[in-house]
């Protein structure tokens, strides 16, 4: 799961606009830009962006991770890595 694309879908699911997501995190709306291309994020940030957006994006990850964790077990990869 790329989580920066994500949040930027709930954020606009949610109608809500990139300068009031910077008000509320709060930051700077360029520093918006950069968190939507992350691929990964820092566990607190996510934190705070789960709150603000009142969103799991924890629980999305997991279930993402146990999707591909089953994939792997079904294919008899054992050792948990994604080619």
């Amino acid at each position: 799961m790329n989580i920066g694309k994500r949040i930027k879908e709930v954020l606009k699911e949610k109608g809500q606009s990139v300068t009031w997501f910077s008000e509320q995190i709060p930051c700077e709306r360029s520093n918006v830009y950069n968190i939507f291309r992350r691929q990964s994020i820092d566990i607190d940030l996510l934190f705070t962006i789960s709150s603000i957006l009142q969103h799991d994006f924890f629980k999305e990850l997991s279930d993402d991770w146990n999707k591909d964790y089953t994939a792997d077990n079904e294919s008899g990869d054992t050792t948990g890595e994604t080619e």
